[in-house]
């Protein structure tokens, strides 16, 4: 397989030893944004003491090639400040997906949609019906790659100055559940 195309991605639990490399990779993934897009909200850069508040909100995971973090979500329950549930179809138990990054060098070769795959089955064996998130509804914003991995978009609008775009997934349940 050529090393330009990602491999089998595993998404795992961050560890606190984690949260170092979480915030240099977020934040060089914002750093290329504001290159390619000029500045920004997408332009922040992340902070440990950011990551450690993400990860006692929910569940930060990674992935990694060759021992180096390459990606990094978080899975909560808890809603985040940006996203309004009134523009949701009604779910039973919602996760929402937040601090998604990639890193620059590894993106566009499949490393962010195999990352989805995986938030998939976690939220399958979360028991979660749903999957929402929110995008920057900019050239900068990610929403034609979660469109292109399924998620169907529900709104755009602004939020505290913010412009964005709400995308949900509904999560069909795992064998067991059925």
């Amino acid at each position: 397989m050529s090393p330009r195309v990602a491999r089998a991605i595993r998404l795992e639990p961050a560890a606190p030893a984690d949260v170092p490399g979480i915030a240099a990779l977020r934040s060089a993934a914002a750093d290329a944004l504001a290159a390619a897009h000029g500045p920004g909200p997408w332009a922040r850069h992340a902070t440990e003491a950011g990551v450690r508040l993400v990860m006692r909100q929910g569940a930060v995971h990674v992935a990694r090639e060759r021992g180096r973090i390459v990606a990094t979500l978080a899975l909560s329950r808890r809603k985040p400040w940006a996203i309004d549930p009134a523009y949701f179809t009604r779910a039973r138990v919602p996760l929402h997906l937040t601090c998604m990054a990639v890193a620059p060098g590894r993106q566009r070769r499949g490393v962010g949609r195999r990352c989805m795959q995986a938030v998939a089955g976690l939220a399958r064996a979360a028991g979660a019906d749903a999957v929402r998130l929110d995008a920057y509804d900019a050239p900068a914003g990610a929403g034609g790659f979660y469109a292109a991995c399924g998620l169907r978009e529900v709104a755009h609008l602004t939020y505290r100055g913010t412009p964005l775009v709400y995308f949900e997934w509904a999560i069909e349940p795992g064998p067991a559940a059925r």
